[in-house]
């Protein structure tokens, strides 16, 4: 058995690193099996048992078009699973109140009651002297519960959800707009930061969903605006907030959010970038929504690319930045090129990448064009674009569970698997978020956690998932070379 995993391992890894470009193939949505599973493996998380069917039957280009004007209310199935994740719904300040501010409280109790007991002296045993010994709540449960509602709730979407395509999307634009659940107060507005400046966003107005990041309290948080002041500001309570210009929303907003790292700026465009977002601030401690601080407010002249923003303005100095940013020609250059790399090839052609731009300027931004551009194109139905891309973790559990039927009865065991093979959900540090390019997912480590994943499955002897079948060779159907592609 093992000898058998071994070879489809270093077979996974030989073809894994192979090159390949798409070329040009057919100039229209093509009706061959081959396309249906193609568009099954690259627009959705994998084919379920009868997938490839219905498709046909009702025709690529019609399940296409449906799946880039998603019905509402068409996902009854998915929604009554997700009733039992109890958070989803509530807002930051909430979660801050009932959530993770006790559970602040609690760890810093027991802080000091652990250095009380190593430290006795004869007040603090006179005053305590049947200190508890660890929790003395629930309250850390169920701080937890936030960020596990919200690793399940990913995980059934993937797998169970008719929009497929849109949760491909928001897949991708939370790792565009990527934010950082393990840096302090982040995580308390995670689920508000998917639920309202992503997902309603992923088949709309790019120039929305820039907004929409730009004043997420997650966002503002993650990259530091919160603490963003002009230099003569009065700052702000407490010794965290700094007075003066910080630069990291600036930055990134700049280098990986529109223009890309060649996009055309300077030092000093994002100086001024950085003061044009002077005030626009939040209160963690509160779980507050986005706050213009007008005092803290940077007033004087700014020019941004070459566009002079008047001294005398207020927030609506961000919004002009946004508003440059987002009708930049490297801006459409950039977000076509990461469209095409994501559902393309890991090099797409240039050809694409210039007429999806095109068609990002020539909408103002309309992301359910310019992703119909590239998914109807004939380069993504080449025959050499298929089985072109390596499938991040995410994408090979996902496509395991839906091709064998699964039944997802717990999604936090398969959460962990996602953390073994790299790519832990909502924990990826730097603000690039996950790449989805082979060379970043090819290793014999990664490989063999793969595999060990698929042995599991394949036994049904993985935690919270049942199958309706189980056989041998299932596994080795899962790490297959030709499985680990989409």
């Amino acid at each position: 058995m093992w000898t058998r995993t071994i070879a489809v391992v270093s077979l996974v890894m030989l073809l894994a690193g192979s090159g390949r470009t798409a070329a040009t193939a057919p100039t229209t949505v093509p009706a061959t099996d081959q396309a249906v599973a193609h568009a099954l493996n690259r627009l959705a998380f994998g084919a379920r048992p009868g997938d490839v069917e219905r498709v046909r039957s009702i025709g690529l280009q019609r399940w296409i078009d449906e799946q880039l004007a998603p019905a509402r209310g068409a996902d009854a199935a998915l929604a009554s699973r997700l009733d039992r994740l109890e958070t989803l719904k509530l807002d930051s300040q909430t979660i801050q109140q009932e959530y993770s501010g006790p559970a602040m409280v609690e760890r810093r109790q027991r802080k000091l009651e652990n250095q009380a007991r190593s430290e006795p002296d004869a007040a603090t045993m006179t005053a305590s002297p049947n200190r508890q010994r660890g929790p003395v709540n629930e309250t850390q449960p169920k701080d937890r519960k936030v960020l596990s509602d919200l690793e399940e709730a990913k995980l059934l979407r993937v797998v169970y959800s008719e929009r497929q395509l849109e949760e491909m999307l928001v897949d991708f634009w939370f790792n565009h707009f990527n934010v950082f659940a393990g840096k302090g107060a982040t995580r308390n507005y995670l689920a508000e930061y998917e639920r309202e400046a992503i997902r309603p966003f992923v088949l709309g107005s790019f120039r929305d969903l820039l907004g929409a990041t730009a004043k997420s309290p997650a966002m503002l948080f993650y990259l530091d605006n919160w603490m963003n002041v002009a230099e003569d500001s009065p700052g702000g309570a407490g010794p965290r907030r700094p007075t003066g210009i910080n630069e990291n929303y600036a930055r990134e907003l700049m280098e990986l959010h529109t223009l890309g790292v060649d996009g055309g700026y300077s030092q000093a465009d994002i100086v001024n970038v950085a003061r044009a977002f002077t005030g626009w601030t939040i209160q963690p401690r509160q779980g507050s929504g986005f706050q213009f601080a007008a005092a803290r407010h940077d007033r004087g002249e700014k020019t941004v690319l070459g566009h002079t923003i008047k001294a005398g303005g207020g927030a609506d100095d961000g919004e002009r930045v946004l508003d440059i940013l987002a009708a930049h020609p490297s801006t459409a250059r950039y977000i076509a090129l990461k469209l095409a790399t994501r559902f393309v090839s890991d090099t797409p052609p240039q050809a694409l990448v210039q007429r999806a731009a095109a068609r990002f300027t020539a909408t103002r931004g309309d992301l359910r064009e310019v992703v119909r551009t590239i998914v109807t194109s004939p380069e993504f139905f080449a025959p050499e674009a298929y089985r072109a891309k390596v499938k991040t973790p995410l994408e090979f559990v996902a496509s395991a569970l839906r091709s064998t039927g699964a039944e997802v009865r717990n999604a936090l065991p398969l959460a962990r698997e996602l953390r073994e093979m790299g790519m832990p959900l909502y924990f990826c540090q730097p603000p690039t978020g996950y790449d989805d390019t082979a060379a970043t997912w090819v290793s014999a480590g990664a490989l063999v956690s793969r595999m060990n994943f698929a042995v599991a499955l394949g036994k049904n002897e993985m935690r919270g998932v049942s199958l309706p079948r189980a056989k041998d060779d299932l596994a080795l159907e899962i790490g297959s070379p030709e499985f680990q592609r989409r």
